[in-house]
């Protein structure tokens, strides 16, 4: 009697009616954030309560009913004693309605670009995809579709797109041809905001006159960075603006200053050694750069991947270079 044969281990082929899926359709792997995540921290910061959108619009309608009642009295009461008088006065306020409406529509479609921002810059940090990523690219081309100052890069864009098959790829590709030439134009806002703001503190002895020269400068800065990526904005946006950058620094700590070793550098090195006044200048201008950078970060349509974020050190190092009259570095 034989011994029965053992049974052999053979592969197992699996045939599937559908093709395989493509690497590059795979879903992104999910980074796991780490405990007491600074972003949401600054999500919570904005969010304001219920209650108090709600007294807000309450109050603005409140009063913004009780002022056209007045007006319209007056100018009632103005024709009925002066036909003349109450005419030209009829025409002043259809002429500040007129102005007034203009004002809003700018300030709503301030809002509308902003918004814009946000989606495409959202959309770039969530694209795993190679459809996802070609999404994201033609929202970059349309935004600045019509603008001189990226036509070369859009051009490039356009001709090397089709080469590339991979997600990764071609939003490093979209990063590289149409941001470089915007976060340039950006930088040197930011570095020239730096520099005045450091000139004032050390040049102008009255201490609000260098609060008044920073803050302005700030604003106008933010406002020009916002305008270099396509978010125009008006008094109200520009203001809502400037409360977002200052809650990015705030929820991320990008207020200390120790990361970037401009402590030291103008606490106890040569420049503050020389003059006190310079070395609070140095100080103050690396705040701006703080606040530039964080402007370019939200007003930016695409985070920084392929291309290197700029660092405070290295743009208040650019910045003293244009005080002493040298040529900046790119």
């Amino acid at each position: 009697m034989t011994a029965p044969r053992p049974m052999q281990k053979r592969p197992v082929l699996i045939e599937l009616d559908e093709p395989a899926p493509s690497p590059a359709e795979a879903p992104p792997v999910p980074e796991a954030e780490p405990a007491g995540a600074l972003p949401a921290v600054a999500t919570v910061a904005t969010a304001g309560s219920f209650l108090s959108r709600l007294s807000f619009w309450v109050l603005t309608s409140f009063g913004g009913f009780v002022l056209t009642v007045a007006v319209w009295d007056f100018l009632s009461g103005l024709m009925a004693r002066n036909t003349i008088a109450g005419t030209i006065g009829m025409a002043l306020g259809g002429a500040a309605v007129l102005v007034l409406a203009v004002l809003v529509l700018r300030e709503a479609a301030g809002f509308v670009r902003l918004g814009r921002l946000d989606r495409l810059r959202a959309l770039a940090s969530g694209a795993g995809t190679l459809t996802q990523a070609r999404a994201v690219s033609a929202g970059v081309d349309a935004l600045y579709a019509g603008r001189a100052d990226v036509a070369w890069g859009r051009q490039r864009l356009a001709e090397r797109q089709g080469e590339v098959l991979d997600a990764d790829a071609l939003l490093a590709l979209t990063e590289t041809e149409i941001m470089a030439p915007l976060d340039a134009q950006a930088l040197r806002e930011v570095e020239g905001a730096a520099r005045r703001v450091a000139l004032a503190t050390a040049l102008v002895p009255l201490a609000l006159a260098d609060v008044a020269v920073a803050l302005w400068s700030n604003m106008a800065m933010v406002r020009k960075v916002a305008a270099i990526y396509g978010g125009r904005t008006g008094g109200v946006a520009g203001w809502r603006l400037m409360r977002r950058v200052f809650t990015h620094l705030l929820a991320t700590g990008a207020l200390a200053l120790t990361d970037d070793m401009i402590g030291s550098f103008a606490g106890g090195g040569l420049l503050s050694k020389l003059s006190r006044r310079f070395g609070e200048g140095v100080v103050n201008g690396a705040l701006t750069a703080r606040v530039g950078l964080a402007a370019m970060d939200l007003c930016r349509p695409m985070p920084f991947a392929a291309l290197h974020r700029p660092s405070v050190s290295g743009v208040v190092a650019r910045a003293l270079k244009g005080i002493a009259g040298a040529e900046p570095s790119a």
